[in-house]
């Protein structure tokens, strides 16, 4: 399918905007969130770099108007939190302009001119048509066009909407037969299937929302009077159409190469996840082995105010998902203190004060095992109940502790995956990428599943051999 940029695809009239640069916002430097999974808007070339639409106007306008800007690759929904929290200054992520956001935020003039279409999975004959869709479950993107439009006509024809994180995953859906069909922005759906993703596209174009640049509402003004300056530049100067023409322009499908091909080109990424997950692991294990101590001792002492703060540390995080805490760290909390927090602190806060939460009960769990007695005979001899826990209670609550404190270093590995939600890029968050711009979900899964394997089988030998040779 062919897409030019002199249609309704695109906002070519220049605006009646200065093209002097902002002189406000020179020199400064802006965190700005976009989606992880938005292409040909926002995701990973070959070579790991966040390119698209959306990312070539923003580098081209901040150029422009003399600023730098941090991306901040998050997913639209943690995107929207990252913004509203304060987290970043504004947002860019094929984001329609509603009545409802302008609310909230605060939007640029547009810069592409959207519209929706469905699609179904290659080989599926039956649905040609809304009507055919009664009875049945499509899925669209969460807060999206798509969805909205979905939502519209669904009491009509009498389907089912799913909406869901990404489109890599609706399309996955729709694939594996849980969906027949999927809403989605018309340039996504025609970019995946140029890049071979299995769906083909059945109905026309229905007009849709502009997308715009976003900012909290009465934030960031002077950032969002650089970005239509910038904008209205690119236009005039015919940079706006080339952008477009890179990633709209293509008819051909690209042919994709076999497994071994897609284990070479995902390498360097996925080696630069997995380092990540190492190092968020590593801190998050130091920071738990010390809370998990602490609040052992705490949970065995002989005061009850002391019980009392490790049994409630112990229940509100081991009372709480996971997810919920990454979230509450990363975007709750900067809303109610004011004070931003960087993704690997929100990560191996989130990680080492739920992995120290468990370790609490193991350091009880192992201390409480000792036979009583010892302690009773070490205090007869005359030593201190410290000198007692030390030399006599604790070497041999170690040695049962071990193997639940590998089983835990194990459990927070894995758990890192989550972290992909608020955008820290360790290994799995990767493996998003990399399907996201090719998707081969299935191999590129495999791929990140047996990294994860080859990982936590040789840590879990050496810790094993660490064991025996420590605790003979």
């Amino acid at each position: 399918m062919f897409f030019g940029i002199g249609g309704a695809s695109a906002l070519t009239a220049p605006t009646s905007v200065s093209t002097v640069a902002q002189s406000d916002v020179k020199g400064k430097t802006f965190a700005i969130a976009t989606d992880t999974t938005f292409a040909p808007f926002e995701f990973r070339d070959g070579n790991g770099n966040l390119v698209g639409i959306d990312m070539d106007l923003l580098h081209a306008i901040a150029k422009d108007q003399g600023f730098e800007v941090d991306i901040k690759s998050l997913g639209f929904d943690a995107a929207l939190q990252a913004l509203q929290s304060n987290q970043v200054s504004g947002v860019i992520a094929g984001m329609s302009i509603t009545d409802e956001r302008k609310k909230i935020f605060d939007f640029s003039d547009p810069y592409f001119d959207s519209g929706v279409q469905m699609a179904v999975a290659k080989n599926n004959e039956d649905i040609k048509t809304y009507a055919d869709l009664e009875g049945k479950t499509v899925t669209a993107k969460r807060g999206s066009e798509g969805e909205t439009f979905a939502n519209s006509i669904k009491d009509q024809y009498g389907f089912k909407v799913k909406a869901l994180a990404d489109s890599a995953t609706m399309y996955d859906d729709v694939k594996a037969g849980n969906s027949v069909a999927v809403f989605d922005d018309y340039p996504v759906l025609a970019y995946g299937v140029g890049q071979n993703n299995g769906l083909k596209i059945v109905t026309d174009k229905e007009q849709g929302s502009s997308y715009g640049f976003a900012v909290n509402k009465g934030q960031n003004q002077d950032l969002l009077k650089a970005f239509d300056t910038g904008l209205a530049n690119l236009k005039a100067n015919g940079e706006y159409n080339k952008i477009l023409d890179t990633y709209l322009a293509k008819a051909e499908a690209t042919q994709q190469g076999g497994f071994f091909q897609l284990v070479k080109d995902s390498f360097p990424a996925l080696m630069k996840g997995l380092w990540l997950t190492m190092v968020a692991t590593v801190l998050s294990l130091a920071v738990a082995l010390v809370l998990g101590i602490l609040f052992g001792f705490f949970k065995v002492s002989e005061s009850r105010i002391l019980r009392g703060v490790a049994t409630t540390y112990v229940a509100i995080f081991r009372g709480t998902p996971l997810l919920v805490q990454a979230f509450f760290f990363y975007f709750g909390l900067p809303q109610m203190t004011g004070q931003p927090i960087d993704v690997l602190t929100a990560g191996v806060l989130t990680l080492s004060l739920n992995a120290g939460a468990y370790m609490t009960e193991i350091v009880r769990g192992g201390i409480q095992s000792v036979d009583p007695g010892q302690l009773e005979a070490s205090r007869s001899l005359g030593l201190g109940y410290v000198t007692s826990m030390r030399r006599v209670v604790v070497p041999q609550a170690v040695k049962i502790m071990t193997p639940s404190f590998i089983n835990q270093f194990v459990i927070t590995l894995k758990d890192t995956s989550l972290l992909a939600v608020i955008g820290f890029a360790e290994l799995t968050y990767q493996g998003q990428q990399i399907y996201a711009a090719n998707f081969r979900t299935g191999e590129t899964l495999l791929i990140v599943a047996a990294l994860y394997f080859i990982v936590i089988t040789l840590l879990t030998q050496l810790s094993n051999v660490l064991d025996r040779k420590f605790n003979k």
